[in-house]
């Protein structure tokens, strides 16, 4: 008997159907079980990377003490917008709205995405509501005219607030109508997960789609396909089987990101240093960092100028260092010669 063909399946299928995104804007389905009052996560603009040199404060790794070299991500967050407040209650189904509240003084660019409600809740009526809350959320939209993007239609999407009901609706009730920075939610040396769509390459063959292998130059159908589409029986051709279709702009969600550093409108203070984050000449095909950007260890899905949406860890590494990480360099040179 002749040896068994062992054939390992290409790509993954972990992430089928492998279509595009319905939004631009990512979902958050889990968030963090928090004690504390504060609204979870942030979402940012990916401006562009860099590197820089910081000292491993790992607790188990070989470089400890050490001046490693690691890249970073340069993300604009310009304010988030509170608009509204919505509280939710569980049923037998899952979580139902139970009434939600708008702020008088909503950005008129908010008409863009949607209508705006003329007749309002205001934030007191929905405290009679506390003891049937099980979710309280905050309703945000970004505010890209504040970056440099040159962006007029913000995103909106919830934010979980997390605490007791009524804590949650007292905190969310005092920032009605207000913006919120981004320090006031994350700060540096924490763990963020980080959710993004990512860059679309459009239609693109099974070899590149799927990693197959380039068939034998004497192959009669074709050498830039999977070889076989199925069996004779089942006469039905499987899932699984690697096909041309739709490739990039999917959906996906980074875990363990640490904020290397947080700067305030553009401005990054090292040792009482402060230092420029925007290279010369601008980071490519965004521009200017203007407002205040958060610095992400490694990188981060999507093209520049997409939305990206950071929330804290959901599954953190049980040994992770403590506090701020100490940064040596910060590289600010130019990303096209200039």
């Amino acid at each position: 008997m002749g040896k068994k063909a062992h054939h390992p399946h290409r790509g993954s299928l972990g992430y089928s159907p492998r279509k595009r995104a319905a939004s631009p804007v990512p979902r958050i389905r889990t968030w963090v079980a928090d004690t504390a009052v504060r609204m979870q996560g942030f979402a940012g603009y990916k401006a562009g990377m860099t590197h820089v040199v910081r000292v491993d404060d790992y607790p188990h790794s070989i470089t400890h003490g050490q001046e490693i070299v690691v890249p970073a991500t340069v993300i604009e967050t310009p304010p988030l917008a509170v608009f509204g407040v919505r509280v939710y209650t569980k049923t037998t189904s899952g979580l139902r709205t139970l009434t939600e509240c708008w702020a008088e003084n909503i950005d008129p660019r908010l008409g863009r995405v949607f209508p705006l409600p003329k007749k309002r809740r205001g934030a007191e009526d929905i405290q009679k509501y506390a003891d049937r809350a099980a979710e309280v959320r905050v309703l945000v939209h970004t505010q890209p005219w504040l970056a440099g993007i040159g962006k007029k239609t913000p995103e909106v999407m919830e934010h979980v607030v997390t605490g007791s009901p009524e804590e949650a609706l007292n905190y969310a009730a005092e920032r009605l109508g207000s913006s919120i920075g981004v320090k006031d939610i994350l700060s540096t040396g924490e763990l963020v997960d980080v959710a993004a769509v990512t860059k679309g390459k459009g239609f693109q063959s099974s070899v590149r789609r799927w990693g197959v292998k380039i068939l034998h130059h004497k192959t009669r159908k074709g050498r830039r396909r999977a070889g076989t589409l199925g069996p004779w029986h089942p006469s039905a051709m499987m899932w699984s089987v690697p096909q041309s279709g739709q490739m990039g702009y999917h959906h996906r969600t980074e875990f363990n990101k640490r904020i290397l550093a947080i700067g305030d409108e553009g401005v990054l203070t090292i040792d009482g240093t402060k230092l420029e984050i925007t290279p010369p000449g601008g980071f490519l095909s965004y521009g200017v960092v203007k407002s205040d950007f958060v610095l992400l260890e490694g990188s981060v899905p999507g093209p520049r100028k997409r939305l990206v949406r950071m929330r804290p860890a959901v599954r953190p590494p049980k040994r992770m260092p403590e506090g701020a990480p100490k940064l040596v360099y910060v590289s600010t040179s130019s990303k096209q010669g200039v």
